[in-house]
């Protein structure tokens, strides 16, 4: 009982660690999001030089270690003079990395989209930004929902290396208190519990939106 009360003494520590997680994954969640968007709006351009320079990125991300990619950003890249707190480099590495693995759902999805939807907006008048508004990428972003929600629960699984960084988010957390306290098993099980609650709240999330995509028509299963 008296490991619990030490847990219970350093609430404060979890409850900050706990926001910070939560704020790193959000942010980096919806700046992933909307570069996967923008990588795919280019993509639909069909210049083979940007092309193949967005495929060449994808592939670096992912062949590069995440935790690699965030010690570049804290460590590497104050050697060029560019220097960022911990917070921001592991959102920007949480971006870059996550957002090249967006793209590459959405590149997959397209791929596999129907030819008819689009060739109707044309023939209705669409310019080329409004097929990719209302049409392509609502459709992507539905029909590849199951993909999209275990990206996230990756992303939110990442935020835990940050910790090597210093950013003081649930892992660096329940890594102080169990050095303050010696409690390792019970001080990481309140760290695996509050992943768990976030992780929960983000499959509960996918799940309505997937109900949603499904009486729009966008999935069938």
């Amino acid at each position: 009982m008296n490991e619990w009360a030490d847990i219970w003494k350093a609430r404060d520590i979890y409850i900050n660690g706990f926001y910070e997680t939560l704020y790193l994954f959000v942010v980096s969640s919806i700046l992933a999001f909307l570069l996967g968007c923008v990588f795919l709006f280019i993509y639909e351009g069909k210049w083979r030089v940007t092309n193949h320079i967005l495929i060449g990125f994808v592939s670096m991300m992912r062949t590069l270690p995440f935790l690699i990619l965030a010690y570049l950003m804290y460590y590497g890249l104050p050697q060029f003079g560019i220097r960022f707190d911990a917070t921001t480099a592991g959102v920007l590495a949480l971006w870059f990395y996550h957002g090249a693995y967006f793209f590459e759902i959405f590149r997959g999805q397209r791929i596999v989209m129907p030819k008819g939807l689009i060739e109707a907006a044309v023939a209705h008048g669409f310019r080329r930004h409004q097929v990719f508004i209302h049409i392509i990428l609502p459709y992507v972003s539905m029909s590849s929902l199951p993909l999209l929600g275990n990206q996230l629960i990756i992303c939110l699984k990442d935020t835990a290396f940050l910790c090597i960084i210093t950013v003081q988010e649930i892992t660096a957390a329940a890594n102080s208190v169990q050095a303050t306290y010696f409690i390792p098993l019970k001080a990481f099980l309140v760290a695996i519990a509050l992943y768990w609650v976030i992780g929960l709240v983000l499959e509960f999330s996918v799940r309505k939106l997937r109900l949603f995509s499904r009486k729009r028509g966008f999935t069938h299963v």
